[in-house]
C-alpha cells in the first residue's frame, strides 16, 4: 500500500512538472508513512509542504493540485488535507486485505528480500576472554548479534558469524596462575593466591578436571590434561580449552552457533602482528619515543597518539586487533560489523585509524560497530550481583536456568544497544501480558487454538472461500491489524539497514497489540462461513507473520501456552 501510494505522488509530480505549475528540476524524495490516528487515514504524506517553495504556492493549495492530479487507484478510497499541508489517504479495504492472501501464499519467506544483493558481512560478537563463563553482558552481545546475523542473512546478505578468543596475554597468564593455585590446594581466601587471580568455584572445576587427566575438546584441538601441577604451559593449554568448551556449550543452550572461531593466537604464531607492525613503521606513521613504539593516530582523528610496543617489548592492545582487522579485509569482508561492549568505545578510533596507516585501500569508518550497554539483573526490585559459579557476575547460564531461553534472548535483544537494560527476572517469569514474550508467543498460540477450534467443530478453514472473501474484514481493527500485517517486510528492511534487531522486537509488540484487540472485538467462529473464513485467514496470517518475526530473534513460536 505503501509503495502504491508512493507511485500515485510520482505520478502527480509529474502532471505537474509537465503542467508547468512545479518547475522541471524538482526531483523529491517522496515519504509516506502510517499515520499514527486512524482516524487521519491509513498513510500521510508531507509531499505539499517539501515542495510548496519551489512551487511558489500555499502548502494546502499545491496539497489540493496534486491530488487533483492523482491517478485514479482501487486502492485509495478517498484522500483528505490536514494540518498546514499533509495529505491523508485511506486505503480501500479489498487493497488492504490483499495482504492477507500474500502473507499466506508467502509463508516463511514473507519479510525476506535481497536488499543486500548478496555482499560479504562478516559479524563479530561476543568475543570473550576464554577465562571463565559467559556473563548477562556477553549474553546481550549474543542476542544483538545472533540477531543481527539472522536479520541480514533475511535481507540478502552472505553473513558470516565469527567469535575471536582473546587467548594471549595478561589475561591468560593469570588464568593459568589461578587454575595452578587450586591444582596445589589453594583457594581465594589464602594469602598466597594470585593477585589478579580468578576467584570464582569454576576454577575449582578446571584444576579438578586438569588433575584428573580429563580430555577436552575445543573447536579446533583436544586437550588431554597432564595432571601435571608444576607445568605451567599444560595448565594454560587445558585451561583455556577447558573454558572454551564451557563457553561454547553456553552459547549453544542459548540458540548461537559460529561459522568462525579466531584466536587471537594464533596472529602471533603466524607472524601477523609483526607484519603489521612492520608494515605501519615502512608507511612512515610510527615513531620512537621514551622507549617505546607510537603510532600517530592523531593524523587519522585520534585525540592523541598511542603506544604500540611498550617499553618491555610487549604491544598493547589494539595492535593485534588491528591486524585481526586487516586479515578481515584480505578475507574479502567488505562489510565488518563488531558487536561489543560499550567498554570497548575507546578502541574503535585506535583501530580505524591503525587501518587507515596500513594505507591498502580500507575505507574510513571501516569497521562498524554497534556497541552494547550494560546489564542490571534485578530480582524483586533488587539487584543481582552475583553468582557463586562465576565469583563476582551474573552469568548467561544462570538467566537462562532462571527464565528459559525465549525469554532471555527476547529481553537482551529489545532494547536499543546503546541503551542500558534492567534485566527483570520476575517478569521475565511471568506468564501474563505485561511480559512481552509471553504476549507475543500468545498471539500466536490464540490462532493455533482457534484453528484446532474449527477443526473440532468440523467448520476447518477453507482457503478458497477465504479468499473470496477478504472484503469482508472492515471492522476498524481488522483495518489497523491488516496495516500493521504490511508493515512487516518494510520492518524488517528498515531493521536490517539501521542493524537495530529491537525493531523487530517492537513491531512485534505492536502486532500483537493490534491481534490481542482485534480478537477480543470480533468473533472469529461465527455462523457465517464467509466471514468466518475470512477471519480466520487473518489469524492466519498474523499467526505468520508472528513466526516469522519471532524466528529473527531466534524466539520460538509456541502452537499451545
Amino acid at each position: 500500500m505503501k509503495e502504491t501510494i508512493t507511485e500515485l505522488l510520482h505520478a502527480a509530480v509529474a502532471e505537474l512538472k509537465s503542467s508547468g505549475e512545479l518547475p522541471a528540476d524538482v526531483d523529491p524524495a517522496i515519504k509516506v508513512e502510517p499515520t499514527r490516528d486512524k482516524a487521519h487515514g491509513d498513510y500521510a504524506s508531507n509531499l505539499a509542504l517539501m515542495l510548496a517553495k519551489p512551487a511558489g504556492a500555499k502548502p494546502r493549495d499545491l496539497a489540493e493540485r496534486l491530488i487533483a492530479a492523482l491517478p485514479e487507484s482501487a486502492a485509495v478510497s478517498r484522500t483528505e488535507i490536514a494540518g498546514p499541508g499533509f495529505i491523508n489517504f485511506f486505503a480501500a479495504t479489498d487493497a488492504i486485505a490483499s495482504i492477507v492472501g500474500d502473507i499466506i501464499d508467502s509463508g516463511d519467506v514473507f519479510g525476506r528480500s535481497m536488499i543486500g544483493g548478496g555482499e560479504k558481512v562478516q559479524v563479530e560478537f561476543v568475543s570473550a576472554n576464554p577465562t571463565g563463563p559467559l556473563h548477562v553482558g556477553h549474553g546481550r552481545g549474543a542476542a544483538i548479534g545472533d540477531c543481527l546475523c539472522r536479520l541480514l542473512e533475511a535481507t540478502g546478505f552472505d553473513v558470516t558469524a565469527e567469535f575471536y578468543y582473546n587467548d594471549a596475554g595478561a589475561q591468560i597468564n593469570n588464568l593459568m596462575r589461578s587454575v595452578k593455585a587450586r591444582a596445589h590446594g589453594l583457594t581465594p581466601d589464602d594469602a598466597e593466591w594470585p593477585e589478579d587471580g580468578y576467584r570464582g568455584d569454576y576454577i575449582k572445576d578446571v584444576a579438578d578436571a586438569y588433575l584428573a587427566g580429563e580430555k577436552v575438546t575445543a573447536d579446533d584441538r583436544e586437550v588431554i590434561a597432564e595432571a601435571d601441577p608444576e607445568n605451567d604451559e599444560a595448565i594454560r593449554d587445558f585451561a583455556v580449552a577447558y573454558l572454551r568448551r564451557e563457553q561454547d556449550l553456553d552459547l549453544k543452550a542459548f540458540g548461537v552457533e559460529f561459522d568462525v572461531y579466531f584466536l587471537e593466537s594464533s596472529l602471533y604464531a603466524e607472524g601477523r602482528v609483526e607484519e603489521t607492525v612492520a608494515e605501519l613503521i615502512k608507511k612512515g606513521h610510527t615513531y620512537e619515543a621514551d622507549g617505546a613504539l607510537w603510532l600517530r593516530t592523531t593524523d587519522f582523528g585520534d585525540d592523541k597518539d598511542r603506544v604500540m610496543r611498550k617499553t618491555d617489548g610487549d604491544y598493547t592492545y589494539f595492535v593485534p586487533d588491528v591486524a585481526y582487522h586487516y586479515n578481515k579485509w584480505q578475507r574479502g569482508f567488505t562489510t565488518v560489523i563488531d558487536e561489543q561492549g560499550a567498554d570497548h568505545h575507546s578502541t574503535v578510533t585506535r583501530v580505524r585509524a591503525g587501518l587507515q596507516a596500513l594505507e591498502t585501500g580500507i575505507p574510513q569508518g571501516w569497521p562498524d560497530y554497534v556497541l552494547h550497554q550494560m546489564v542490571l539483573v534485578t530480582r524483586s526490585g533488587v539487584e543481582i550481583k552475583l553468582s557463586k559459579r562465576a565469583g563476582s557476575y551474573v552469568t548467561l547460564r544462570d538467566l537462562i536456568d532462571e527464565v528459559g531461553r525465549d525469554a532471555t534472548r527476547y529481553f537482551l535483544a529489545a532494547r536499543r544497544a546503546d541503551s542500558q537494560l534492567t534485566f527483570d527476572i520476575d517478569l521475565a517469569r511471568a506468564q501474563t501480558n505485561e511480559n512481552p514474550v509471553y504476549y507475543i508467543q500468545y498471539a500466536h498460540a490464540r490462532v493455533c487454538s482457534v484453528l484446532r477450534k474449527a477443526e473440532s467443530e468440523e467448520r476447518p478453514f477453507d482457503h478458497t472461500v477465504a479468499m473470496a472473501n477478504l472484503s469482508r474484514l472492515d471492522a476498524e481493527q481488522e483495518k489497523a491489524l491488516m496495516n500493521r500485517l504490511a508493515r512487516y517486510p518494510e520492518t524488517v528492511a528498515r531493521a536490517a539497514r539501521a542493524r537495530e534487531v529491537h525493531q523487530i522486537a517492537q513491531y512485534l509488540i505492536d502486532l500483537a497489540s493490534d491481534f490481542h484487540t482485534c480478537y477480543n472485538a470480533q468473533k472469529v467462529m461465527v455462523d457465517d462461513a464467509e466471514l468466518r473464513n475470512a477471519r480466520l485467514a487473518l489469524g492466519l496470517a498474523t499467526r505468520q507473520v508472528i513466526s516469522n518475526g519471532l524466528s529473527l530473534l531466534g524466539v520460538s513460536a509456541p502452537e499451545e501456552m
